[in-house]
């Protein structure tokens, strides 16, 4: 089985910054592209940020320019670092990964949250 865990989520203000970690650990052969997704409430679940495995990076265009995505292959982890956020990025924060385990997969994290407040 494979687990990925979110962390790095909290409450900062507007104009602040954080950084999400996704770490997968379990029975993976190899991982392939690795996305942030977010959900605001009463809102869809929406594509923030992917990276694939040879480190090709696109975003959202609420984000461009704002968010950076990063890997770590070794550690079969990826980043969000996130700067000058805005209220609206308020929303629990979900990776995805996709991990051969025979076939690819998705597998997805069970959210951080982040709040940015005025």
């Amino acid at each position: 089985q494979v687990q990925l865990v979110e962390s790095g989520g909290g409450l900062v203000q507007a104009g602040g910054s954080l950084r999400l970690s996704c770490t997968a650990s379990g029975s993976i052969s190899s991982i392939g592209a690795m996305t942030w997704y977010r959900q605001a409430p009463g809102k869809q679940r929406e594509l923030v940020a992917g990276i694939t495995s040879s480190d090709r990076a696109n975003y959202a265009d609420s984000v461009k320019g704002r968010f950076t995505i990063t890997r770590d292959n070794a550690k079969n982890t990826v980043y969000l670092e996130m700067n000058s956020l805005k209220l609206l990025d308020t929303a629990v924060y979900y990776c995805r990964a996709e991990v051969w385990i025979g076939a690819f997969r998705y597998f997805w994290g069970q959210g951080t949250q982040v709040t940015v407040s005025s």
